[in-house]
């Protein structure tokens, strides 16, 4: 089978089957999955473990027999993170390659910005995205595999409140995703009892922001931080304050849910408080916890395969694989209006984002029980409940 390239000779190729293609010309067409993700760029952190995981499980899915006695055939594009471009490849998927499901989007931008495509196409997509207006309202072709950014939110409140903080100082990006993240911050302040007091933002490319720091540490009031968005940023973040020697409890958001994070921020992420998906904490989980297993089976596997830590992030894409797979068997076939209601029948399907029950009325299908708290320390993660 002749791999795809794409643009930027994403990992080398596209994902295709093995040799044992060649020795089968008899056999179905692939089942083709689409992908355009984040592998370069500003968002690389996000993007780079998903396609690696595509290309991991395909390779073993296919090496198990297939789905259905088709191999599976992933094609991914580099999207730099640029929603232009998204756009392009996502076109280029549906009308060139002839995807039966896309898996992918790294960020909320590059997400929302292929929907009208994705709506004309008819096509089931699964994005990797975090913000709730992905699927928020109800978008018949889209679902998401991450929590959303409101359920980040919810978890940080929780835990503030518990910790007697009200005084709530916010301070994230221009993106989609951060823009959407601090408007939940804002509009769930009153139901959990706190007061968003000051509210700072500072753009992509931003490469200080101790001006935005020094105005959070210097309003009265201020008796938590949280930080919405992802990326490089969030470690410049950290990085800033802990250099202004502040002490202000310090949230953020599941965009940083990544040790390149906590490397970046060079030891101001100590302390830090995050809601993060039970992939991270997979060993501190008790042994009844459903995720648990497929959390460390997943981990291990990554870990063998690159000799790199796992995130948050690689998870996503192994859900959203793995539920689109399991929805092309359970529609006996790769119709595409005949997936995507399967996908949205998703009923207690256990990843490692937590457990799916999706509905007509909900195409993310996760519970805040499934989000766990987190403080790092000593530069690794360390399960609060």
């Amino acid at each position: 089978m002749i791999a795809r390239l794409s643009r930027r000779a994403l990992l080398g190729s596209a994902i295709a089957a093995g040799a044992a293609m060649i020795a089968a010309p008899a056999m179905a067409q692939n089942i083709k999955i689409g992908a355009f993700l984040a592998v370069t760029g500003p968002a690389s952190f996000l993007g780079d473990p998903e396609a690696k995981t595509l290309k991991l499980y395909a390779e073993k899915i296919n090496s198990a027999g297939g789905v259905l006695g088709r191999k599976i055939e992933v094609i991914v594009y580099d999207s730099a993170g640029d929603a232009k471009q998204a756009t392009t490849f996502a076109k280029r998927l549906i009308e060139d390659d002839k995807v039966d499901v896309i898996v992918g989007g790294s960020t909320t931008g590059e997400t929302m910005a292929v929907v009208p495509l994705i709506d004309e196409a008819r096509i089931p997509f699964i994005s990797l995205a975090g913000a709730s207006v992905i699927v928020e309202p109800v978008k018949k072709w889209v679902f998401k595999m991450p929590h959303s950014d409101r359920m980040a939110v919810e978890k940080a409140y929780i835990d503030m409140k518990k910790r007697n903080l009200s005084g709530v100082a916010i301070i994230g990006g221009s993106g989609g995703f951060d823009q959407s993240c601090r408007k939940e911050a804002q509009a769930l302040a009153p139901k959990y009892g706190m007061k968003v007091v000051a509210d700072e933002t500072y753009a992509p490319t931003d490469t200080d922001m101790t001006t935005q720091l020094t105005k959070i540490k210097n309003t009265a009031g201020v008796q938590a931080i949280f930080g919405c968005g992802f990326g490089s940023v969030t470690s410049i973040t950290a990085r800033n304050y802990k250099q202004l020697g502040m002490s202000t409890p310090f949230y953020f958001n599941h965009g940083v849910g990544s040790q390149q994070f906590i490397d970046g921020a060079g030891g101001g992420a100590e302390g830090v408080r995050v809601p993060v998906a039970a992939l991270l904490v997979a060993e501190q989980l008790p042994a009844g916890d459903p995720q648990k297993k497929a959390a460390l089976d997943y981990g291990a596997a990554y870990k063998t395969a690159y000799k790199e830590p796992i995130s948050t992030f690689g998870g996503h894409a192994y859900d959203g694989l793995q539920i689109a797979l399991d929805a092309i068997k359970r529609a006996g076939s790769t119709d595409k209006a005949k997936v995507r209601d399967a996908i949205e029948q998703t009923k207690n399907h256990v990843g490692v984002d937590g457990t799916y029950n999706m509905t007509p009325a909900d195409h993310m299908g996760l519970t805040l029980e499934s989000f766990k708290l987190v403080e790092i320390r000593n530069n690794t993660w360390k399960l609060l409940e």
